[in-house]
């Protein structure tokens, strides 16, 4: 293997003489040419006076010099000859009064070009050779891998031929070490000023300093490990020296080197084991490694080594915290808090885009990516991460770890108290609302009874002798629980969360608008979780003071800074996403107070209430979020509603009809809707006036369907078998859906909106044929309609449905496509048919209308003359509201009338029914056709249908 380096260490030596060489014949070739240039001036007329006369290299550094002072370029008739007064550089190179040749032009024959006006665009940077990759960076470090090799196989080679002593070889392999790092000082300071900037990451000085901290590192550690010179103490100490002087020589050699002190003193707690291991050594030492890397990044702008930093820490902090239940959390929530003021005063502590240098052909970015990439984004989301695992593995370990739930809280607040304090925070500041949010979560769901591998989450080894190794180690025996989830705890992470995001507000307000709306979202958003997750896993769901009284203070908090931040805003128009955000977190802490503080039907009517509140509100002040909110109550009223159909659930539930508590439940939503809507006739915006009447007409069909249903069943609403009644609840939903989509569309045109209510109402007609008509027909099914006429199933299940489709047809008119408005006109028919029908069935036949108690004879004419009756009073109808399909429906009632009566009245009556039967239907078909002439000839007499007085 030595041979074949040496070989190697041959090859790159021939090849960076041959390069050399091509250089000295490239420089050669240009001084040639530079001598011809100045033949061709003299020739030219100028002369060059003996007495000034000098060497080419001196005057063209002379030309070089003067050419960098000059304020500005000049510009030039000819490569040649200056315009007027502006030889002035010419004679300070040649001389005497003749037409002289500017410094630019001397300056510019470094590259063998003639003089040309200097370009206003920076050139582009040009790509690295081949060459200079290979030879100026390549060379560089496989010579400090051959160095380090080299003295590590000189230890081997003598330990193989014994021919010295280990004490011995491992001095003069610490020799070795000590004079390359010396060597790479020596180079440093005779060479770094004459190497180019774009090898400043492949310094010479730099990889004979990295060997030897690595030749030091090696004989520390093999004298400890091997050979037991010295103590651990001693070997520890050892290591950290040199990991130290290695930080502390990158400050001279450039990140790599950094980075190699990193890893090393990353790796010295690993390699350095004792008897009795100290979690305040390991983490105070990892500490003073951290703070060591981080201030040379600071200083030298580094990125990728304290990003590194930051991982090594993250890894130890997790490995530890993961061990055991009798661990000190103390020492790791130290090391991490350190950590959080590390980031926030050391790097990137106060730093700001305009401190680091930025591309060339950069562009100015707006305010989104500002925030999304902050400077040293690299160095804040790596520390963020780091403190949000360990975070979320001390939530793991509650409570099985003593004092775990406390750590986790402060680390989560550090977390979220940088994200507050520096602009650049953006990370720190999302990744603290996620810490808070899935650790609260993860210590809610926690078994009580222990953890499954009895010490917590994670069953990572431990290190031996760094990390004391966890009791029990080889059982999977539970531990016992050590305390129960402190619920106080994390309501007061609830309550700092909530001031640290309004004092950031406060601070980001001024100087970064995103960033202030990103706090004002997370300020009552993470506050409002934690409290609803405590409430609903460990609080009393009737009534609860603690959370209840905790989220009426935080809501009026929310709505008072609120208040507060829109006046140091102004009157300035555009979108204050604080405003919004702000007031609907305080609105949601007050719903849920009186979730808390209340039970069943006042909690339905507070939170309507509220909403109604928000609303009056607008009349002190204009904010746009406040009609909003009663948008808000009437989701989570509806949600209620979809929970607990009852309300008061059903053993609490009143069996008398109309008047009881569902009256209250569906009909006060309903009506605090509608006046809503009415105090908002004159606010400008009209999509959440329609949205209010829309909801208000929902609630109005439900409640009069809720009603209907408990009245007929007996007071009772739930059942396991689907019914008629129960799928009229359904459709009635459907078809307010339907209208509240096209509400929101007709001020704020959406294809989502449009489309979508069409696709909904179309739902709903499909679900009416298949259940109204067939799957749940009482005419089929057998299904008693109610002891109460007229207040029975079939107003729940076809007549409030028929009206529900004939309001969205007449509302969708002029607003959708005609043949859908034809469609719900259509299907409104179909319904009112078919309660008029099945009515007249239970007229004769009672509560029951299943379809084997066959038909009467008078039944059968009852319904020739309820149809031609109908379709006269929808002939009318359709008359006075000009509505071309209501008359088509009206002309298809007849037109089944008059089938009936020839096919089915003709063959099943006797006597004066089938003689009223034919005589009635005369008698109507005359009349329709009398009203036809009349309207007709009275629309053709306007100039309407002029056809129709021509004689045939």
């Amino acid at each position: 293997m030595l041979e074949i380096l040496s070989l190697v260490a041959i090859g790159l030596a021939l090849y960076t003489l041959n390069a050399s060489r091509n250089s000295a014949q490239k420089i050669g070739a240009e001084v040639m040419r530079l001598k011809g240039e100045i033949e061709a001036l003299k020739a030219s007329g100028v002369t060059l006076p003996a007495a000034e006369a000098e060497p080419v290299s001196e005057t063209l550094e002379t030309a070089r010099e003067e050419a960098k002072e000059e304020a500005a370029p000049t510009d030039f008739a000819s490569p040649w000859t200056a315009k007027s007064g502006e030889a002035d550089a010419g004679r300070a190179i040649f001389g005497g009064e003749a037409p002289a040749v500017p410094a630019e032009t001397v300056a510019a024959s470094e590259t063998v070009e003639e003089a040309v006006p200097a370009p206003a665009a920076t050139p582009a940077k040009p790509k690295e050779s081949f060459e200079s990759r290979i030879g100026a960076r390549w060379a560089v470090w496989v010579g400090g891998i051959a160095l380090a090799l080299g003295g590590i196989f000189m230890v081997k080679y003598s330990i193989e031929a014994g021919l010295l002593s280990p004490a011995v070889r491992l001095s003069l392999a610490a020799t070795f070490g000590l004079v390359l790092m010396a060597a790479g000082e020596f180079v440093r300071r005779r060479t770094q000023p004459l190497i180019a900037n774009a090898f400043q990451n492949a310094m010479i000085p730099g990889v004979l300093t990295a060997a030897g901290a690595i030749t030091l590192f090696a004989v520390t550690y093999v004298s400890y490990e091997f050979y037991s010179y010295f103590g651990p103490v001693t070997a520890f100490v050892l290591l950290a020296a040199v990991s130290f002087a290695t930080i502390g020589l990158s400050l001279l050699h450039g990140q790599a080197l950094a980075g190699l002190g990193l890893l090393a003193s990353m790796l010295t707690p690993a390699l350095v084991a004792t008897e009795e291991p100290s979690a305040w050594g390991l983490f105070g030492f990892l500490t003073v490694a951290w703070l060591a890397n981080f201030t040379a990044s600071r200083i030298r702008r580094w990125q990728v080594v304290p990003a590194l930093a930051n991982a090594g820490m993250a890894l130890w902090s997790v490995l530890y915290l993961s061990q055991g239940s009798t661990l000190d959390v103390v020492p790791a929530l130290v090391a991490l808090l350190v950590l959080a003021v590390g980031h926030g005063v050391i790097w990137p502590g106060n730093v700001t885009a305009e401190d680091l240098p930025q591309p060339v052909d950069a562009k100015p970015a707006d305010a989104l990516d500002r925030l999304l990439a902050p400077p040293a984004v690299a160095v804040s989301l790596t520390g963020a991460l780091a403190m949000t695992f360990s975070a979320l593995v001390l939530a793991s370990a509650v409570p099985a770890l003593a004092h775990a739930d406390y750590a986790f809280v402060i680390v989560v607040l550090a977390l979220a108290i940088l994200g507050a304090v520096r602009s650049w925070a953006i990370y720190p500041a999302i990744l603290s609302a996620v810490a808070a949010f899935v650790g609260v979560a993860t210590m809610v769901g926690l078994p009580d009874q222990g953890l499954i591998d009895g010490f917590g989450s994670l069953a990572l080894p431990a290190v031996e002798g760094v990390i004391p190794a966890p009791p029990m180690a080889e059982s999977v025996l539970p531990v016992p629980v050590l305390a129960s989830v402190p619920v106080n705890l994390l309501l007061i992470l609830a309550v700092a969360y909530a001031a640290v995001g309004l004092v950031a507000i406060r601070l980001r307000m001024a100087g970064s608008t995103a960033f202030a709306a990103l706090w004002s979202v997370l300020a009552p958003t993470v506050p409002f979780a934690i409290l609803a997750i405590s409430f609903f896993n460990f609080g009393n769901l009737s009534f609860d003071a603690k959370h209840g009284l905790l989220a009426a203070l935080l809501g009026l908090v929310f709505f008072a800074a609120a208040e507060g931040f829109s006046r140091a805003k102004g009157e300035e128009e555009g979108l204050f996403l604080p405003q919004w955000t702000l007031s609907a977190g305080g609105f949601a802490f007050l719903v849920l107070a009186l979730q808390a503080l209340t039970d069943g039907l006042v909690t339905t009517l507070g939170i309507i209430l509220l909403g109604t509140v928000a609303v009056f509100a607008t009349r002190l002040r204009r904010w746009p979020v406040l009609p909003w909110l009663m948008a808000g109550a009437a989701a989570v009223v509806a949600g209620r509603i979809a929970w607990e159909p009852t309300i008061v659930g059903a053993a609490n539930l009143s069996k008398t009809p109309v008047f009881n508590q569902l009256l209250a439940g569906y009909g006060i939503p309903a009506a605090l809707l509608a006046l809503s809507a009415f105090e908002l006739r004159h606010w400008p915006g009209e999509r959440i006036r329609n949205l209010l009447q829309a909801l208000a007409s929902l609630f109005l069909l439900l409640t009069a369907a809720i009603l209907v249903r408990h009245g007929m069943n007996g007071g009772v609403l739930d059942s396991s078998v689907p019914t008629l009644g129960e799928q009229a609840t359904y459709t009635l939903l459907v078809i307010g859906a339907s209208a509240v989509m096209m509400s929101l569309d007709l001020k704020s045109p959406s294809p989502v909106f449009r489309y979508g209510s069409m696709v909904v109402g179309g739902l709903s007609v499909l679900s009416v044929l298949s259940a109204h008509f067939i799957g749940l027909n009482p005419y089929f099914t057998g299904e008693l309609l109610g002891k109460w006429p007229v207040l029975d199933l079939l107003l729940v299940g076809y007549l409030l449905p028929g009206i529900a489709y004939g309001g969205l047809a007449w509302y969708a008119r002029g607003r959708r496509p005609m043949p859908y408005v034809i469609l719900l006109a259509l299907s409104s028919v179909a319904l009112v048919f078919a309660w008029v029908t099945l009515s007249v069935r239970r007229y004769w036949h009672g509560e029951g209308i299943a379809d084997w108690k066959g038909f009467l004879q008078s039944e059968t004419y009852t319904y020739s003359v309820v149809w031609l009756l109908l379709g006269v009073l929808l002939l009318a109808v359709g008359s006075k509201f000009d509505s071309k399909s209501i008359r088509l429906a009206s002309a298809g009632l007849v037109l089944i009338a008059v089938v009936k009566v020839f096919l089915i009245d003709m063959a099943n009556l006797e006597g004066i029914l089938r003689a009223l039967s034919f005589i009635g239907l005369g008698a109507v078909l005359i009349g329709i056709g009398l009203f036809y002439q009349k309207i007709l000839s009275g629309k053709s007499g306007a100039g309407e249908k002029p056809e129709l007085n021509v004689e045939t």
